[in-house]
């Protein structure tokens, strides 16, 4: 019942409305490998009429309150805390993970209008006096204006709420293209926006299952001021290149490569209670993901026996079922990616450490696996896995370790376990990542700044500098 009550066309200009070619496209349930549901499949006219509604509301929602901002987003926090299950629940046939992992992502996703509302009112400015003494130097701060917010299918709702929270408070209105696999989230999520009292036009949501053809129009049109992505690096390039030419301001959230040190002195019960909440968060689904696991060669062998006995005994099956530890991938070509890069492992000599074992015939499954001796070439440790491997590397000392934590392209997130607080901090400021997790396996939080380095991306979501991503300073002079 619950997809049943979920809007599935285009919200443009406040009004649910189908496609203009009535085209529509099939949600599948990961689970079965069968269609959930069918939602609007917009084109490029569709996401032009969603410009002209964000960009016709843009004077009035700017000069909104910042209080009035900040209470749409409260209460649209408390109508998704009232909601949690039955948004989790729709999450879960949409996407896959278990019930209590999307329990916790509506959480989530609803801290971040709570973090938000807060700091609606909170935007601030400047005033000095001129070096010279005769004029006045004033700093303001504006919304950048319209913004395009590309989010992912891995965290369908917290993804969303993490960038139109900003939006919201900052004062810009908004174009949101959900991912193809998991759009319904996102309808939610927009129903309950209009029902907290945000304005029409404020936020439009165009799905589509051809995301070039309504993201690119809306990129070569000089009114998007803005462009947010979450997603690979191979599509943030593509999106940078497409925003050159309106010299756009952007955010992008990209691909990793999370390395995980376990130094000698680690406590081995925590280091591996960590590996688990950093390499199975999401079925492994995720750019935070632990994708290459370093031990200290003194402690390699039990950390990879402990790792795999705990991720053998978990239990694979339909997320919405009592029990379930882990759930489908999300297709078809992710259940062979990672099957790939395993299969590659294996056969250049890496070692399977859990047994083998049976995952649900219907549906896009893979079971949680642990390899050991990984040659160094392996593509498993240079591409992202977005998926329940975890391979383990031993390595000699902490040097070796920093070298080849760094070796990679990107540089979005690292964790060390080590109870010598000199060597956390000596790996803390030589991990070449936007966020290192010392001792911990989840760092994510509304409350902090969430971004990477190198080809991980550019900007910073989250935090008190989430909002600045929204924001322009205007400088005044005053002649006195």
């Amino acid at each position: 019942m619950v997809v049943e009550q979920v809007r599935k066309d285009l919200l443009i200009g406040g009004q649910w409305r189908p496609a203009a070619s009535l085209a529509r496209f099939a949600v599948e349930d990961p689970s079965r490998a069968e269609p959930l549901a069918e939602v609007a499949d917009a084109s490029r006219e569709d996401a032009l009429a969603a410009l002209d509604a964000a960009a016709a509301a843009q004077p009035g929602w700017a000069r909104t309150a910042p209080r009035e901002r900040g209470e749409i987003l409260r209460r649209a926090f408390a109508l998704l805390m009232e909601r949690q299950e039955d948004l989790a629940l729709l999450m879960t046939l949409e996407m896959g993970k278990p019930l209590a992992e999307s329990r916790g992502e509506i959480a989530y996703a609803a801290e971040f209008f709570r973090w938000f509302a807060e700091e609606a009112v909170r935007i601030d400015g400047g005033y000095t006096t001129a070096p010279d003494g005769n004029g006045r130097i004033l700093l303001t701060r504006q919304p950048v204006g319209p913004a395009l917010l590309v989010t992912p299918w891995n965290f369908p709702m917290a993804m969303g709420t993490r960038k139109i929270g900003p939006a919201v408070a900052a004062g810009c209105t908004m174009i949101v293209k959900p991912a193809e696999q998991t759009p319904l989230s996102m309808l939610a999520l927009g129903s309950i926006l209009a029902e907290a009292g945000l304005p029409d036009g404020v936020l439009n949501i165009v799905t589509s299952s051809r995301p070039g053809d309504v993201v690119e129009p809306l990129l070569r049109d000089g009114r998007v001021r803005k462009v947010s992505f979450t997603g690979s690096t191979q599509v943030g390039r593509l999106l940078l290149e497409q925003s050159a030419g309106q010299v756009l301001r952007t955010s992008m959230e990209l691909g990793g490569n999370a390395p995980l040190v376990v130094c000698a002195d680690a406590d081995l019960d925590k280091a591996v209670d960590g590996a688990m909440a950093a390499k199975m968060r999401n079925i492994g689904e995720a750019c935070t993901a632990a994708n290459r696991l370093y031990a200290h060669e003194s402690v390699a062998d039990e950390f990879a026996r402990r790792l795999a006995e705990r991720m053998g005994a978990l239990v694979v099956g339909r997320g919405t079922e009592d029990g379930t530890q882990v759930g489908p991938l999300i297709d078809a070509d992710a259940v062979q990616k990672v099957g790939g890069l395993v299969g590659a492992a294996l056969e250049a000599g890496a070692r399977e450490v859990t047994p083998r074992r049976d995952v649900p015939e219907r549906g896009y499954y893979y079971a949680p696996t642990v390899l050991a001796d990984v040659p160094a070439d392996a593509r498993l440790l240079r591409e992202e896995i977005f998926g329940p491997v975890a391979p383990v590397i031993p390595f000699a000392d902490d040097e070796q370790a920093l070298r080849l934590a760094n070796d990679t392209e990107f540089g979005l997130v690292s964790y060390v376990f080590t109870e010598d607080l000199r060597r956390a901090f000596r790996f803390a400021e030589g991990l070449e990542t936007g966020m290192v997790g010392v001792n911990k396996g989840v760092v994510s939080t509304p409350a902090a700044p969430f971004g990477g380095v190198k080809q991980s991306g550019l900007g910073r979501e989250g935090g008190r500098v989430g909002i600045e991503e929204f924001l322009e300073t205007k400088y005044i002079a005053l002649d006195l």
